[in-house]
């Protein structure tokens, strides 16, 4: 057990100088920190939600999009930042008509403006990048932008990317995450930080808000680590969930992104994992586009893999 304090803030701020595994907290142990979650947070025991990532879907008009996310089977769409009004409003009319919901907001700007920069000017359009993925969120509904806290390279150190990006997510991001009610999502992506589901845990505990959390992609940890046991260290801290398969030689130095089933992610265990910890929000798959018959078919291995473990 982790010694009790007068606040989380203290604790935090002593736990830093602990080993990783030390200031770690367990998921049981973050929930009773947050307190109630956050407005759509998934309930206990019911089936996880599937979803489509708005670049699978063939290009054309918004109504067109979700009428083929509707036809192939899945129950919601994350969309990407969009910047223009009428756009906005665009998907806004199509999900209501569909009854197809906006469940998530993948930030675009992360990358391009990495919010770790040293250089004010990059995190000034980061930061803008993301108020504009939240306010989208707020206008259709969703619950959660996905956010890159951070991106490696030579001049930026991995102590750099985490004290840099913390500050300006607690600073600039999450009061107006909070006064929107939109989840600010942590994801985990090849940009060589938060490298174990430990250090992911401690990052996302140490936002110090229940309006910071984890958003998990199943495929993004295998060359590292085994999703099953990212999922149980992250646990109740995780809100969202992107699917995609992956297959490596390590022999031959070779690996391949693949279609769900078709890969090397023990997909049983990933299923039981998220059962164990009461996981029953969206998951959303993230994979190559293509037609209604492609659509159809990967929900149709979204659904087995709820059903029955296993996608094929």
């Amino acid at each position: 057990m982790l010694p009790e304090s007068p606040s989380r803030r203290r604790f935090l701020e002593s736990a830093a100088a602990l080993p990783l595994a030390a200031a770690t907290v367990t998921p049981a142990q973050t929930q009773a920190r947050q307190g109630s979650a956050p407005a759509g947070a998934p309930a206990a025991g019911a089936m996880p939600r599937r979803a489509v990532l708005i670049s699978m879907l063939p290009p054309g008009p918004f109504p067109d999009r979700f009428a083929a996310a509707k036809t192939a089977g899945f129950e919601a769409i994350e969309m990407q930042t969009l910047t223009d009004a009428a756009e906005v409003d665009a998907a806004r009319a199509a999900s209501a008509a569909s009854g197809i919901a906006i469940h998530s907001v993948m930030n675009m700007e992360h990358w391009r403006s990495p919010i770790s920069s040293a250089d004010p000017a990059v995190v000034s359009r980061s930061v803008a990048g993301v108020e504009t993925s939240l306010r989208n969120a707020k206008a259709w509904g969703a619950g959660t932008v996905l956010l890159v806290p951070a991106v490696l390279d030579p001049q930026t150190s991995y102590q750099d990317a985490w004290t840099r990006s913390q500050r300006v997510i607690k600073e600039r991001i999450l009061p107006l995450a909070a006064e929107l009610k939109v989840v600010v999502a942590i994801e985990e992506v090849w940009n060589r930080f938060l490298l174990s589901p430990l250090e992911m845990a401690r990052y996302v505990d140490e936002l110090d808000s229940p309006w910071a959390r984890a958003y998990f992609d199943v495929g993004n940890v295998v060359l590292y680590g085994y999703p099953q046991d990212w999922i149980r260290t992250l646990g109740p801290r995780i809100v969202r969930v992107h699917l995609k398969d992956f297959s490596m030689d390590r022999g031959k130095g070779t690996f391949a992104w693949k279609n769900l089933g078709e890969g090397d992610i023990d997909w049983p265990a990933v299923r039981q994992a998220l059962a164990d910890i009461g996981f029953a929000g969206y998951v959303t798959t993230e994979l190559a586009s293509g037609d209604a018959a492609y659509l159809a078919d990967v929900s149709a291995r979204v659904t087995r893999w709820l059903t029955t473990s296993r996608p094929v």
